[in-house]
């Protein structure tokens, strides 16, 4: 407690320098310009508006109920960073939630460290700093890397220059956007996981993506079931070799059926298979007709 009023007394002074009109800080370059930027400073609640550009979209309510708590207890221990706009106005780059919960506890003001930044700055700045200290879900990573690569034209390769990740992670995050809207829905709100999405994001019908999803979900399938089901899919799309006809060991030819049909007086049915053996199918009209291929057979 005492840690988290100290952090926020040695701000005050600040406080009062920032609402001098005579003397408004607009860039590093400006008088004071170095007492404030970089600096913890308490800021009116009122005066930070909320970044366009955050990554995250949702917020669980119980864990932000819990963190208004322990701001309620504690006072807010980490402050927010924010970067300044015009006089005693203020854009919040990361903290968010710390933002939120302290509203819900009636705070009117929050430490806070201040920048001066453009918005592409703003939007690197934004993105680093809430995928590095937040759990944001796989989706809202993915949204994220992806307005920044459309924002500021920058490479996948680019990318993991600016965020410290691997370009294969940027490109694993970035296949989920492709999936069906209802299979991101899935792992934003839990359902599965970010390596089920992995997955199923192999399947490039959206049909049969969410038919594999939604046995996910009912069986309640691992990874690994997952993984399985994927490839049984691809299995059961490649064309099945036709079956090969074996050659009968010999030939019976059109004489010796003629003499057959001719003998019974009925089309006779000859089949011989690759190993020599057959069998001789002879065919009748009625009584008559089998008790007359009787009499034939037996003179």
């Amino acid at each position: 407690m005492t840690k988290a009023i100290k952090k926020q007394a040695l701000g005050r002074g600040l406080s009062a320098l920032l609402k001098d009109p005579d003397n408004d800080i607009k860039s590093v370059e400006d008088k004071n310009a170095d007492k404030v930027v970089g600096n913890i400073i308490e800021l009116e609640i009122e005066a930070i508006e909320i970044n366009p550009f955050q990554p995250r979209s949702n917020f669980n309510e119980e864990s932000l109920n819990e963190l208004a708590t322990s701001i309620k207890e504690l006072g807010v221990i980490q402050p927010i960073t924010v970067r300044k706009l015009d006089f005693n106005k203020y854009q919040l780059i990361s903290g968010e939630r710390r933002l939120r919960a302290s509203k819900l506890v009636g705070l009117t003001t929050v430490p806070a460290y201040i920048r001066i930044a453009n918005d592409n700055e703003s939007l690197v700045m934004a993105l680093v700093e809430n995928i590095q200290r937040h759990d944001l879900d796989p989706i809202e990573i993915a949204l994220s890397y992806q307005r920044l690569m459309d924002e500021i034209q920058l490479t996948q390769e680019q990318m993991s220059d600016r965020v410290g990740k691997k370009r294969s992670t940027i490109a694993n995050y970035l296949r989920l956007l492709k999936l069906d809207p209802i299979i991101q829905t899935g792992i934003r709100d839990g359902f599965i996981s970010m390596g089920h999405g992995r997955a199923i994001i192999n399947i490039e019908d959206l049909d049969a993506q969410t038919d594999i999803y939604q046995k996910i979900v009912s069986q309640n399938l691992s990874v690994r079931d997952t993984e399985a089901l994927v490839k049984n899919y691809h299995e059961s799309l490649k064309p099945k070799p036709a079956a090969k006809v074996k050659a009968a060991s010999f030939d019976i030819d059109e004489s010796q059926k003629r003499l057959f049909n001719s003998y019974f007086g009925n089309k006779v049915d000859i089949k011989v298979a690759n190993n020599g053996k057959g069998k001789i199918t002879i065919p009748f009209q009625s009584e008559a007709d089998f008790n007359r291929i009787i009499e034939l057979i037996t003179k």
